[in-house]
């Protein structure tokens, strides 16, 4: 099978973009294009572009992914520490899930915005939702 492309229809044709770097800016909470400007105007709201670079950032569509990555790595984070406490040491239950408790909360507000960065970093280098068009 074979695909023909017209002209209006053509792949952009710009240099690609190193998904790694945008990555671990994206982590940082950093412009993925730049890496000098903040990525976040606020705890989770993305700028509408970055004041060093002015690279158009508003229209990324990371929606629920920060949130399901988050619980992802939070739960994965956890739940083996948890069998260990649980097994070995036989805390109360209140010490226990309270102890706990306070662990995912404080992780997840870590994380939650740094892998939030991450999607948009992803979404940048791999040019998708809008980061293809030119400036």
């Amino acid at each position: 099978m074979t695909h023909q492309i017209d002209a209006a229809h053509r792949v952009d044709d710009e240099a690609p973009r190193d998904t790694r770097t945008a990555v671990l800016r994206g982590f940082r909470r950093r412009c993925p294009s730049c890496g000098q400007g903040p990525l976040m105007d606020g705890y989770l709201k993305v700028a509408d572009r970055c004041p060093v670079c002015r690279e158009e950032l508003g229209h990324h569509r990371a929606d629920d992914g920060p949130a399901y990555l988050t619980i992802l790595v939070v739960g994965h984070l956890l739940v083996p520490f948890i069998h260990v406490v649980f097994t070995r040491l036989r805390p109360d239950p209140m010490v226990m899930g309270t102890l706990f408790a306070v662990a995912a909360v404080a992780l997840s507000l870590y994380l939650l915005p740094r892998l939030k960065g991450v999607v948009v970093g992803i979404q940048w280098a791999k040019r998708m939702h809008g980061f293809s068009r030119p400036a």
